[in-house]
């Protein structure tokens, strides 16, 4: 509770009033890229970046942030589901920035520009205007226009054609994949983001577009030049670490606990269905977890295709989990939960048989979006109750 009281205090000075900004900065003055490396919760997870202005001369040394929202804003759910989420620039004195790192236990790496005065000059002036409150706004994109790519393009629109990103980093990884090592360590959230995210995600990034990760922002940074004084120069002058905790790594797997999970429940429907099929039993109305199951399957099923068709998320468009939680099962269950035994319930599970084996065929074949393994015996279990119940309505039609 005392480090939550004490990180609420260094987020509430976080505005560019009490920053009190200077007209001007020095000739001293310098601009360096903070990359706060991920830690435990989960909106820090994935890391961050940070414009730090400082000005030896002055006394003046703050960070400006990009990664700010408001956390009191009783709509902030809704607008984060519905992809209208606004984020702003903020600016904190450097020193509650370095304390709030240590409260969560975050190492920060400074890289220092090397720029001139006029350049530096520059980019602070940039910085300053759109710290007005008027201006600080803007919509968040998750992997493209986010804490990280803000500071690139800070530097691009400030220094012009000075300013040379090299073509590296280039993992030649997709969005998805460059991803994963980040929620290795939290099995569910890795699951649930793969669910989450469509085909968009499977795309390889490129050089520029990697740098929506801070450190892979940190890394092209380094391999960046500048030109000034007549001469092309290394945009980074050095680069030194100015806290250093040992925590969270990206990468460290932990135990596939949502693949061992749905593998035992297959498992216990595959025992349960091949008991009934030996013994010759069809029991009067369908079980009460298949029910569930169905229900379940078409509850998430509907909400990823409201966050394909009906919010502005572009990378959770085209998501092909929808043909295997098919967003129509809870009409189904419901169905069956009534006991309605109408003709097309039985073909509607004859289908819900095949789709879930096409996906699952899909995974081991060029299909244009990657599917978390967790979610294969998902649509074994799927198919095989799928299957059962369009037998048992088959029997019992011929049976009528």
């Amino acid at each position: 509770m005392h480090r939550l009281l004490i990180l609420a205090f260094v987020l509430a000075l976080a505005s560019p009033a009490r920053a009190q900004l200077p007209d001007s900065l020095s000739q001293r003055a310098g601009i360096s890229l903070l990359t706060i490396l991920p830690g435990d919760a989960l909106y820090s997870a994935f890391g961050h970046s940070a414009l730090r202005v400082s000005d030896p001369l002055t006394g003046f040394d703050a960070v400006f942030n990009y990664g700010t929202f408001d956390f009191e804003d009783p709509f902030f759910i809704p607008k984060f589901i519905y992809g209208k989420l606004d984020y702003f620039l903020s600016v904190t004195p450097f020193r509650y920035t370095i304390r709030a790192s240590e409260i969560q236990r975050r190492s920060v790496i400074e890289q220092t520009l090397d720029l001139s005065p006029r350049q530096a000059e520059a980019v602070y002036q940039f910085l300053r205007f759109n710290a007005q409150p008027e201006n600080r706004g803007y919509r968040y994109d998750f992997l493209f226009d986010n804490c990280s790519t803000r500071p690139r393009d800070v530097l691009e629109k400030t220094l012009g054609e000075a300013l040379r990103f090299a073509p590296k980093p280039n993992p030649h990884k997709s969005f998805r994949t460059l991803l994963d090592p980040y929620v290795a360590d939290r099995p569910w959230l890795d699951f649930g983001f793969d669910l989450l995210l469509g085909a968009p995600t499977d795309r390889i990034a490129t050089p520029r577009e990697v740098m929506f990760l801070p450190e892979y922002l940190m890394e092209a940074f380094d391999y960046a030049s500048v030109s000034r004084d007549g001469s092309v120069r290394d945009l980074v002058a050095h680069k030194d670490t100015l806290l250093w905790i040992e925590g969270r790594a990206p990468g460290q797997a932990a135990p596939p606990w949502p693949l061992l999970l749905f593998s035992g429940l297959f498992l216990v429907g595959l025992v349960r269905t091949g008991m009934s099929l030996h013994r010759g039993v069809l029991p009067e109305s369908p079980l009460r977890t298949d029910v569930l199951l169905f229900s379940v399957a078409g509850f998430v099923g509907l909400f990823l295709l409201f966050m394909w068709l009906g919010t502005e998320h572009h990378v959770t468009k085209w998501n092909w989990n929808v043909l295997w939680l098919l967003p129509t099962h809870g009409a189904a269950a419901y169905a069956l939960w009534r006991n309605a035994r109408v003709r097309w319930l039985r073909h509607y599970f004859r289908a819900g048989v095949v789709l879930p084996l096409v996906t699952f065929g899909g995974y081991f074949v060029a299909w244009p979006q990657a599917f978390h393994p967790a979610a294969l015996p998902l649509m074994l279990l799927l198919a095989l109750r799928a299957g059962w119940i369009a037998r048992q309505l088959r029997t019992e039609r011929a049976a009528a």
